[in-house]
Parts: C-alpha cells; sequence; structure tokens
C-alpha cells in the first residue's frame, strides 16, 4: 500500500509542477501582453478593449493551475508562529486537522465550480464586454485547479496516515529485535 500511496504522490508531484510551469508562462503571456495594449495604446491610439479580459482570464488560469502545487509546498498563509511554539509531533496534528477542514471547503466550492463550469458551457454564458468570452473557461480553470489541489490535500491526508502507521511498525520491529 506504502509503495502505491508514493507513486501516486509522485505522480500528482510531477503534475503539479508541469501546473506550476504552465502558470508562470501563462504570467509571462498575461505581462506581455499588457506591455502590448499599453504601448498600442499610448503610441497608436489603438484600443484594445479585449486585452484586459484575455490577461484576466490568463491571471485565473494561473492562480488555480498553481494551487496545487502551492499545497504540496505549504506555500499558502500560514500562522508561522505556530510552528516554533508547538511540538513537532502536536505540529503534525495541526496540519492534518488543517488539510482535512480545507479538503472539505476546497472539494465544496471544486463541486460549485464544475457545475458552473457545466452550466455557462451548456447555456453559452459570456461576459457582458465588447468582447465576450465563454465563461465557462475560468469556472473551468477555477474547477480544476481546485480539483487538483483537494486531491493534493488528500495525498497529504493520506501520506501523513501512512508514514504514521509505518513509524509505528518500524518501532514495533525494534522493540521485538531488541
Amino acid at each position: 500500500m506504502t509503495n502505491l500511496i508514493r507513486l501516486m504522490g509522485n505522480g500528482l508531484r510531477t503534475f503539479n509542477r508541469w501546473m506550476a510551469i504552465l502558470s508562470a508562462l501563462l504570467i509571462v503571456t498575461a505581462t506581455l501582453a499588457l506591455v502590448y495594449e499599453v504601448l498600442t495604446r499610448y503610441y497608436f491610439r489603438i484600443a484594445n478593449d479585449w486585452m484586459i479580459e484575455f490577461c484576466i482570464y490568463l491571471l485565473i488560469a494561473a492562480t488555480f493551475l498553481a494551487a496545487a502545487y502551492t499545497q504540496a509546498e505549504r506555500g499558502h498563509v500560514g500562522i508561522e508562529v505556530l510552528d516554533e511554539v508547538m511540538s513537532p509531533k502536536w505540529n503534525r496534528y495541526r496540519l492534518l486537522l488543517g488539510d482535512f477542514l480545507s479538503l472539505i471547503v476546497v472539494f465544496f466550492i471544486a463541486r460549485n465550480a464544475w457545475h458552473y463550469s457545466w452550466n455557462a458551457y451548456q447555456q453559452g454564458w459570456t461576459t457582458s464586454s465588447t468582447w465576450a468570452p465563454a465563461l465557462w473557461i475560468p469556472y473551468f480553470f477555477m474547477a480544476f485547479g481546485l480539483s487538483t489541489m483537494g486531491l493534493q490535500m488528500a495525498l497529504q491526508i493520506i501520506e501523513t496516515f501512512a508514514n504514521r502507521a509505518s513509524h509505528e511498525k518500524h518501532q514495533e520491529q525494534n522493540l521485538l529485535g531488541a
């Protein structure tokens, strides 16, 4: 069981790294697009109304695609002072509780985002701008990113229990061997 968990964890971590790289490329693309928009508006007096909305879509995708990687690295906002005052054992419990509660919230929001994405796709929802891009696109990235973040949290919870069981088994073997 531990090998399967390790294999799944490595696969998910590799996928998350690729999503983080893609997110970085999306941010660079958004930056270049905004620079282009500013230059064409200032020097050539060409209005690019669609460019801001395009960049918003890119940044939504970048944010949610990188969420699972950020979770894997424990890069989300945390209370660092608790790390210093609590013992390692209680810190593990605190992180486990945080992962579990966060998992509930993330899967609830992801489920709703999948629902909105599907409704937006089926009903042809668009923004009210002149470009009017489809709204299922940002909803999809929100749903996908939150789902992968939920999988990462679930993996961290499973790994915590697997590591605990492995540690206890190792201690039993040491006691029996002594």
